[in-house]
C-alpha cells in the first residue's frame, strides 16, 4: 500500500498541485487522490464493502462522524464518501511535504491536540468555510483510536459546527479494520472493511449540542452492536 503511496502519490501531487492552482478547482486532483488511495488498499489485500448509502441526503454537504479503531479506517472511509468531503485531522500531518499543501488545497480542517479556545474556534470556522463551498466534512470524533473497539468520549468540534450550520450529521460505523492493522503495530493483513453509513441526524431536531452528540453517540453504538 505504501508503496502504490508513493510511487503515483509523489507525482500526482507535483502535477495535481500546479494543475489545481492554475485552474483555480481542486476536483481533478481529489479524484485522482481517491483512485491512489482505493488502488493502495487494494494493493494490501483490503477488500471494501460498503453499505446504507441511501442514508447520505443528497445534493448537502453533511458532515460524516466515524468510529476510529485503526490507522486503515481513514483511507477506507474517505474513498467510500459520496462527493468529495474535508477532513478534520492532526495539525502536523498538514507539515508534511506536498501532502500537507495538497491537504491545504482541499480545505482541510487542522486540529490541535491542546484545548485552546482559539484554536477550536479556527478549526469550526475553517469547517464552515468547506461546507458553505460545498464539500462534506468527515470527522473521527473519538479524537484518537480506540484500543479496544469500544466508543471512546466524543470531542465536541464537530458538535458545535452542526448546532451552527444545522449540517445533516451522518453516522458511520467501520468493522473489520482493527483485526487487520491494530492500533500500536505498523503490521498489516488482508481482510474485509465494512463501512456502513446509518441514518442521517438533523442538527435541528435537537434542543442541545449535548443532545444531539448523545443521539449520534447512540447510533453508532447500535451500529457497531449490529456487527458483532
Amino acid at each position: 500500500m505504501l508503496v502504490v503511496f508513493v510511487l503515483l502519490g509523489v507525482p500526482a501531487a507535483l502535477v495535481g498541485i500546479t494543475w489545481s492552482a492554475v485552474r483555480g478547482n481542486f476536483e481533478t486532483m481529489y479524484a485522482w487522490g481517491m483512485g491512489i488511495i482505493r488502488l493502495g488498499v487494494r494493493a494490501a489485500g483490503i477488500k471494501v464493502g460498503v453499505e446504507g448509502f441511501e442514508n447520505v441526503p443528497a445534493g448537502r454537504a453533511c458532515i460524516f462522524m466515524s468510529n476510529h479503531v485503526s490507522n486503515l479506517d481513514p483511507p477506507v472511509l474517505l474513498p467510500a464518501i459520496p462527493g468529495m468531503t474535508s477532513v478534520f485531522l492532526k495539525r502536523e500531518l498538514m507539515r508534511i511535504p506536498l501532502l500537507g499543501t495538497a491537504m491545504r488545497m482541499g480545505k482541510f480542517v487542522p486540529v490541535s491536540r491542546g484545548h485552546s479556545r482559539d484554536e477550536a474556534q479556527r478549526s469550526v470556522a475553517a469547517a464552515k468555510e468547506a461546507l458553505a463551498s460545498g464539500l462534506h466534512i468527515t470527522v473521527f470524533p473519538e479524537g484518537t483510536r480506540s484500543p479496544d473497539g469500544k466508543l471512546l468520549p466524543f470531542k465536541k468540534g464537530a458538535f458545535f459546527l452542526a448546532a451552527e450550520t444545522e449540517a445533516p450529521m451522518v453516522p458511520v460505523v467501520i468493522t473489520g479494520t482493527a483485526e487487520m492493522m491494530p492500533k500500536g503495530t505498523l503490521k498489516m493483513r488482508p481482510g474485509t472493511a465494512i463501512v456502513r453509513f446509518l441514518p442521517v441526524i438533523e442538527p435541528a431536531a435537537f434542543g442541545s449540542r449535548e443532545a444531539l452528540m448523545e443521539a449520534v453517540r447512540e447510533a453508532m453504538m447500535r451500529g457497531l452492536a449490529a456487527r458483532d
